[in-house]
């Protein structure tokens, strides 16, 4: 597994939010802006489609940003001891941007905020996202950023999706929640990028492999969204 930075994740993480650019989901990890209606809050007149768009979203997500940490805590286990490799993931999980940490915590502040139930698949998610990571990295360094590749396609296919689905309401949580869901988006993106960078395309059987992983992600989104 993954180790944590010596002190844990929270001291650096404030460290993180008092040092770098405010962004949208930086508001869930201010305690003086807990008490907005942005972040406490959640629409009491959505029609129950778009209730139902609401919570789809947030449970997709959620179990999205953990399987997305177990992935590169799989990763990571096999390819620590490569140089090049365990630094770019363990960048990608507990570095500097924080990135997937961050996600994870947003999103359960999120999930607590608008009172939606989590995936009965959470366990699931954490065994599975493990298990990927772990296997691709197997497979070699360009198959574990191949199948980073391949995740961060679906998962920036589904934000675009979502984005459109949660337009309409003006209510202060929904606007900063298209916002955040936006942030998120271009910052898997650039994980794409960053796998594509390191060689993704170069793995064995590319386009058979990214297939494969795209198909179980897109399989993963509409069981979370129902279970």
């Amino acid at each position: 597994m993954l180790r944590l930075p010596r002190g844990g994740l929270r001291p650096r993480l404030r460290s993180f939010i008092h040092t770098q650019r405010a962004t949208p989901s930086s508001v869930y990890l201010d305690p003086t802006r807990s008490s907005d209606a942005s972040t406490s809050s959640t629409p009491d007149d959505l029609s129950s489609s778009q209730r139902r768009a609401l919570e789809a979203a947030l449970r997709v997500d959620q179990a999205g940003e953990v399987a997305a940490n177990y992935i590169y805590a799989g990763q990571f286990a096999v390819l620590r001891r490569d140089p090049a490799a365990g630094a770019l993931i363990q960048a990608s999980t507990y570095g500097q941007s924080f990135t997937q940490k961050k996600h994870l915590t947003v999103m359960n502040k999120l999930q607590a905020q608008h009172q939606v139930r989590p995936t009965a698949l959470w366990e699931v998610a954490k065994i599975a996202g493990f298990g990927l990571g772990a296997v691709t990295a197997l497979m070699g360094k360009e198959a574990a950023m191949a199948c980073t590749e391949a995740v961060e396609t679906v998962i920036g296919e589904h934000y675009d999706d979502q984005l459109r689905g949660l337009q309409g309401s003006t209510h202060p949580s929904l606007v900063l929640l298209r916002d955040v869901i936006r942030e998120f988006r271009d910052d898997e993106l650039e994980h794409l990028d960053t796998a594509v960078e390191h060689n993704s395309q170069r793995a064995p059987a590319h386009a058979f492999l990214s297939s494969v992983v795209g198909l179980g992600c897109k399989v993963a989104i509409e069981l979370c969204k129902r279970v």
